[in-house]
């Protein structure tokens, strides 16, 4: 693991030689790949960029936790908004929306590199990511952003490893993926439902469980969150359905197979 990580550490540094500018949400992959940067930077007295992007889609608490980890590491935050809702193509939800989505967020970031001097941009793609359905990562590669992670093979669990090991305050943060990722594709993006999508899995978050996907199909919302930690759950399904009936909830289940990252992508064959 050792190894790894000094592997990761030399060809972050590589990059940061000729400026380095990297795609931050606060999460675990995206952090660890800054925190070497920075650490590299200040070696070579260069600036080291984290850049984030306050979307739409993007749950409001990355904004917040990236605020404060880039603060943490020394990094120069930058906080780019973007509306992904002027891209009918992404409002509309298909299948490849997240290949929409990353081309023009990462396009507007290879500008916004530029503009401050960085000849590469990096993002927190793991070796895990290329296994399962991640459209976007095409966009990834037609653009040229970097991946240090995919590139040298490190999994979801190595960066943990190595985040804890470099005492980064977000080696244990679940993963925090976009808000369309509560709809089945092709149902058109909607932001008062995805507000309150968002809302939904704050309030159940605030109960005590780390990890809560709220999906919406129609007129049903499917409650998921690790199997062992349902019947927790149960006991606090009167606040649940009080809260999220006001929010204009119909019909509120809990999803017995629990939490699976990507779960609406089971038909697509992922």
């Amino acid at each position: 693991m050792e190894n790894k990580r000094k592997e990761l550490q030399e060809y972050i540094g590589k990059l940061v030689r000729e400026g380095v500018a990297i795609a931050f949400s606060g999460g675990v992959d995206s952090s660890l790949v800054l925190k070497l940067a920075c650490q590299e930077g200040e070696k070579l007295n260069k600036d080291v960029y984290g850049v984030t992007f306050e979307t739409q889609l993007h749950p409001v608490s990355d904004v917040t936790i990236s605020k404060r980890v880039a603060k943490e590491m020394g990094a120069i935050h930058k906080i780019k908004q973007i509306n992904e809702f002027e891209n009918k193509k992404i409002l509309e939800n298909p299948i490849d929306r997240c290949y929409q989505c990353k081309k023009s967020l990462f396009a507007s970031l290879k500008d916004y590199g530029k503009e401050l001097g960085c000849a590469h941009i990096l993002d927190g793609t793991n070796a895990d990511d290329l296994n399962t359905y991640r459209p976007g990562v095409r966009a990834l590669k037609e653009l040229g952003i970097i991946s240090p992670l995919a590139e040298l093979d490190i999994t979801k669990e190595e960066v943990r490893e190595m985040a804890k090991a470099l005492n980064i305050s977000v080696s244990t943060r679940p993963s925090a993926p976009c808000m369309a990722t509560r709809l089945p594709y092709n149902t058109p993006l909607d932001f008062e439902l995805l507000a309150n999508i968002e809302k939904a899995e704050e309030f159940i978050k605030g109960l005590g469980f780390e990890i809560v996907r709220v999906r919406v199909h129609g007129d049903i919302a499917r409650i998921e969150v690790p199997q062992e930690e349902l019947l927790r759950l149960i006991e606090s399904n009167q606040r649940i359905i009080d809260y999220m009936k006001n929010l204009g909830f119909i019909y509120i289940t809990l999803d017995i197979e629990g939490f699976r990252s990507g779960s609406m992508d089971i038909r697509l064959g992922a």
